[in-house]
């Protein structure tokens, strides 16, 4: 999924409900049903969508949609907060004016998704959250100042297939640097009231923008769009084009890169928190656990998260253990962990290789698909390695979604930075949680299925989509992929990864964890590499909680399976259950778990 965009505008609660914002709900969908009641809730659903576009220029435009310049200019200020507490206010009195009762079992899905999320945006949107996030408007994993580029870059999400293309996203591009001077204001105000961002991340946010600066404008992706073009755009003018994207960048776009660094190094830097954990900034505390409650959808303290994360390190490390032995090693798991880092027969010797395992995966996978699904995505998905001025800063691999008609496919990136430190037993299972069956499954199908509103065709949460895409690892076992101790020792690896999760970012954010004590936790405890794990970390810090959704998720559907299988015996069809699970979106695992339990006792 394209979390590096919306995931820190939806921690930051700058958008709305789950961070992803709509496209107008289908008004023939609506005046196709019989019930008068699911009608006038479809219609609510439309008109609110309608507004959240005006006023959400990026959600729209990774959907196809045309930019709006005036939205994209106010970002990050405090109107575009106001504008979009108003539509989350509308929007909640609209719902109370419809009786849930009268409404068909589907769309009473849809109106309590619509209510968890309108609920979950108006607490995120409160002032006292408003003052903890806006003036925190950029970190290094997921900020604006490095995603814009990929969204801008040919192959990004905006397209280049007409001279009105072009003029529209350079429009967008000759906007982008009132957007990063919004960002300098935010963060000036954040300094003034004591709420600001770690020297780390800052550190880190100053060389992302040294390594854009350091491209020359011909490889800019920026620029990116005019080295060619396509036969729709007139001989004549293109070498127009191509001078107003060069002068844009090199006068405009690159002069706003540089201001922001220049502030981030020699103002913000001085002012930013030493301590990385959320609890040792103003207000974190409270911040902490309403984040818990964000990202898993249910209620939960650190410390609960904490003892359960221990646990299932405990487990985890059981089943290495058996793995090691099978593996042919005779010393110690921790002995066995440094073995995995250094020992060649691990890692791949060069990206060709790397590429060639990951499409390996894919055919295997593919060919075992029916088995376990009766949908499949029409959207393409396409594997690649990160764009080389991203990789350093990103985890080992990450999804992005194509186009809800199919035209754009999914992009499954994995990373290639610092390659010795990268594993050949995590591509299944990589894969299959990025790629197929994970993200691209979910996701893709949700945007295709026309007949569901559209917040629940784009809409999320971190413990349904990544506890979805964890799950989908876990079918590696059904499908006999992990029958390979090389394989399987790779999927306990990331398993490990996601149970260390929950001990490391509740350490960090609540029990005073260093970034060093975080990192070592997590060598100790695996067989990833100190690259991986320092990414790991740094990303924890910046984005409080949002690491725990994805084990809670999993747990959760896991959890619903066994009781499916126990209740229906040879009645059980998997198929049929992974049908139910992603027939309705991304759903809080509350909805999810009562859409399963009707699907059960009506099973029987």
């Amino acid at each position: 999924m394209n979390f590096m965009l919306t995931r820190r505008r939806f921690a930051a609660g700058l958008a709305f409900g789950t961070g992803l914002a709509f496209l107008p709900a289908g008004a023939g969908w609506a005046a196709a049903s019989n019930n008068a009641e699911d009608r006038r809730l479809m219609a609510l659903f439309h008109e609110t969508a309608r507004r959240e576009d005006a006023i959400d220029p990026l959600g729209l435009i990774y959907r196809g949609g045309k930019p709006n310049l005036t939205a994209f200019r106010q970002t990050f200020t405090d109107l575009a907060v106001r504008q979009r507490r108003g539509v989350v206010r509308w929007a909640l009195a609209g719902l109370a004016r419809i009786d849930r009762a009268k409404l068909s079992e589907e769309r009473q899905i849809s109106y309590d998704v619509f209510l968890h999320d309108k609920r979950e945006a108006e607490q995120w949107l409160h002032p006292d959250m408003v003052a903890l996030n806006l003036v925190r408007p950029l970190t290094h994993f997921g900020g604006l100042h490095v995603e814009f580029p990929s969204l801008v870059a040919a192959g990004g999400a905006l397209p280049y297939a007409s001279e009105a293309d072009y003029r529209r996203n350079l429009d967008l591009i000759r906007v982008f640097p009132q957007v990063l001077d919004n960002a300098i204001a935010a963060f000036r105000k954040g300094v003034a009231t004591g709420v600001v961002e770690t020297r780390m991340t800052t550190s880190n946010m100053v060389a992302q923008i040294d390594a854009i600066l350091a491209q020359p404008l011909k490889e800019s992706p920026f620029t990116s769009g005019v080295k060619s073009f396509p036969d729709a755009v007139p001989t004549a003018r293109r070498d127009p084009i191509r001078k107003q994207y060069f002068a844009a960048t090199e006068g405009e776009v690159y002069p706003a890169y540089r201001r922001l660094r220049a502030f981030l190094n020699d103002e913000y830097l001085p002012a930013a928190r030493e301590a990385v954990g959320i609890s040792a900034m103003k207000g974190g505390a409270a911040y902490y656990l309403k984040a818990i409650e964000s990202q898993t959808t249910v209620r939960l303290v650190p410390e609960e998260v904490h003892q359960l994360g221990l646990s299932e390190v405990t487990r985890i490390q059981r089943e290495m253990d058996q793995v090691r032995q099978q593996l042919g090693f005779s010393g110690p798991l921790r002995d066995f962990f440094e073995e995995i880092r250094t020992n060649p027969k691990y890692h791949p010797k060069n990206k060709e290789e790397f590429a060639k395992a990951f499409a390996d995966a894919a055919k295997a996978v593919d060919a075992q698909v029916p088995r376990y699904f009766n949908k499949v995505p029409r959207t393409p998905l396409s594997i690649e390695p990160y764009p080389a001025y991203r990789e350093k800063y990103e985890a080992g691999g990450s999804y992005n979604q194509g186009s809800p008609d199919g035209t754009r496919p999914g992009v499954f990136y994995y990373n290639t930075y610092d390659l010795p430190s990268r594993f050949l037993t995590g591509v299944v299972t990589l894969y299959m949680h990025e790629g197929a069956p994970g993200h691209h499954f979910q996701i893709s199908l949700a945007q295709e299925d026309e007949s569901l509103p559209e917040f629940q065709r784009f809409g999320g949460n971190t413990a349904y989509v990544e506890g979805w895409a964890l799950y989908a690892e876990t079918l590696g076992f059904d499908m006999g992929f992990y029958k390979d101790p090389m394989q399987h020792w790779g999927t306990l690896d990331d398993e490990m990864l996601r149970a260390m999760r929950l001990v490391v970012d509740t350490g960090l954010h609540a029990k005073g964890w260093s970034r060093e004590q975080a990192i070592e936790f997590m060598l100790a405890n695996s067989g990833m590499g100190r690259s991986d794990a320092t990414a790991e970390v740094e990303r924890y810090i910046v984005w409080p909680g949002q690491a725990l959704g994805y084990k809670i998720g999993a747990l959760t559907i896991q959890r619903l399976r066994r009781k499916a299988q126990d209740i229906l015996g040879s009645r059980f069809d998997i198929r049929a259950f992974h049908d139910q699970v992603l027939g309705s979106g991304a759903l809080p695992l509350p909805i999810l778990e009562a859409k399963l339990d009707r699907w059960i006792a009506a099973s029987r």
